[in-house]
């Protein structure tokens, strides 16, 4: 049960991600509490299953972009989940991109302030 706690706990901070962004952003939104988490939870899988395989087989684009195609990936990944679960909308393509960066940088402060790890610099 140990092993698991890692994986709820990133569902659970993508669910609370998911849910700030419904309020900040007009073009999301969800039927309910259960297809929040249906969808953190199809996001998850997303992210770790097609996102990989979206990137590698945009490497190219990325490359020429310097990185700003990850965006849209994002947002497409967004887009895919919003599709695959039902009580999740979202409104418009621009609206997902922004959604992503905000999810992407929301998570990422809340999981470094709630999952702390000390960095090690060296022997000392």
């Amino acid at each position: 049960m140990a092993n698991l706690m890692p994986f709820f706990a990133q569902w659970g901070l993508t669910a609370l991600s998911l849910w700030v962004a419904s309020f900040i952003f007009d073009g999301i939104q969800f039927d309910g509490a259960p297809s929040l988490i249906v969808a953190a939870l199809v996001l998850g899988f997303a992210n770790a299953i097609v996102k990989p395989i979206l990137i590698l087989l945009t490497l190219p684009l990325t490359a020429i972009t310097m990185g700003l195609f990850l965006l849209v990936i994002n947002a497409l990944v967004l887009m895919l989940v919003s599709s695959l679960v039902s009580g999740f909308t979202i409104s418009s393509f621009w609206t997902a991109f922004f959604a992503g960066i905000f999810i992407s940088v929301f998570s990422l402060f809340i999981g470094a302030s709630v999952f702390r790890t000390e960095v090690y610099y060296g022997p000392k």
